[in-house]
Formats: C-alpha cells, structure tokens, sequence
C-alpha cells in the first residue's frame, strides 16, 4: 500500500491560457499522467495534499496513488516544474506503474555513522559525498525510499562506489548494468587538507629554529 494518496479530475480545458487559470485559482495543479496502456490524460491534482506531500523526500521515490475521478491508479513522479522564484509547481508529469513491470527510478542516498567513524573523530577525516542519488531499477513493491550508506567502518582514504552499495533484494543498480566503466564513486573520506596558515606558521617555527642556531 502506498504511503501517498493524491486526489485528482481529468482536465479538459487544455493549452497555457487554461493552465494559468488553473493556478491562479490557486487549488489545482495541472499535471499528466501517461505510460501503460492507457493513452496520457491531463489531469488537476488537489493542491494541498499534494503541496504537503512533495515536503517529504520519500514522495519522489514512492508508488503513489492516484485517485482520479474516483479511479485509482499507481504512478510514480517522473517530472515536476517549478515557478523560477515562486514557490510554486508549475506542473507535474506522473508515469504509471505496472505491478508485475520494474521501474526504472531515483532514489536518495542516506549517508549514516558518520558519529562512529574513527577516521572522521579521531583523525580529523574530510567527508566528501560525490552524489545524492542514484539510478535503480525494480518491481514496484521492492522500491526502497531511499540506499543507506554506512561509513561506520570505512578506513581513511577509501573511496566508494555503486558497487560497494549494499542492495535490497529485487533492486539493481541501472549504471552497473553497462559495465565496470560506470562504476562511479559514492563518496570519499581523505585526509585532513593542511590549511595554508598552518602551513606559512610551520616554515616561520623553521626559520626561527635555524636562525637561533646561528
């Protein structure tokens, strides 16, 4: 069952003029829903709900249903656009899900142990995440809300990759389906970088050294 139910009404008013309106009424949002074997519907998502549901992170990588007209149907976002500094969406694309097809989707990464990891306490390590999300493909009952990353025991100077990423079942990872070449680094913990101060303060500490020797 999804966590996330949207309320929906087919829109027959279509063309910019009629999306305007749309907004400035300032309860719906035009949106489309396609994909299946049914041809693509415009549709009006019940704003509210909808506004409240994008808060949460998880909504992005969730099997959602969408009750249009009283007809539910599961969909997964698949585009969304934004007013340029408003905040406002714009418009919403959904696609929809079949039970017994994989999805092709992103979901978040979650770094945790952070708090437990030696190289990051005790040795001043620098975290560098070098991406937020990834690229999965599944059935729609195995999709996860997000991949967590656990640093808890990674050394200082490790680096890694999608393939170091532990999986849930049923879920593979769309980049390492094209080969050892799309094996790209997740995120790194190096060493402390020596800061210029420090460095300037060290070959001052020197030359003094040097100089009282004389």
């Amino acid at each position: 069952m999804s966590d996330f139910t949207l309320t929906a009404s087919v829109r027959n008013d279509l063309g910019k003029g009629a999306s305007r309106r749309l907004r400035r009424e300032n309860l719906q949002v035009p949106a489309i829903v396609y994909g299946g074997e049914s041809a693509p519907q415009p549709i009006s998502v019940e704003k509210s709900a909808f506004y409240k549901a994008v808060e949460s992170e998880s909504f992005f990588s969730s099997v959602i249903d969408l009750v249009v007209d009283g007809k539910s149907e599961q969909v997964v976002v698949r585009d969304m656009q934004r007013h340029p500094f408003k905040p406002l969406i714009t418009h919403a694309d959904f696609l929809r899900v079949d039970a017994t097809h994989e999805i092709t989707i992103n979901v978040p990464l979650h770094v945790v142990g952070e708090e437990n990891s030696k190289p990051i306490k005790d040795n001043e390590g620098e975290l560098h995440v070098l991406a937020n999300e990834v690229q999965i493909s599944c059935l729609p009952k195995d999709l996860p809300d997000f991949l967590e990353v656990d640093i808890s025991e990674v050394e200082l100077g490790t680096t890694l990759h999608l393939s170091d990423l532990k999986l849930p079942a049923g879920v593979t990872l769309v980049d390492l389906t094209h080969g050892e070449d799309h094996d790209n680094a997740v995120l790194s913990v190096t060493k402390p970088k020596v800061r210029g101060g420090d460095e300037g303060e060290a070959a001052e500490g020197e030359e003094g050294e040097e100089g009282g020797e004389a």
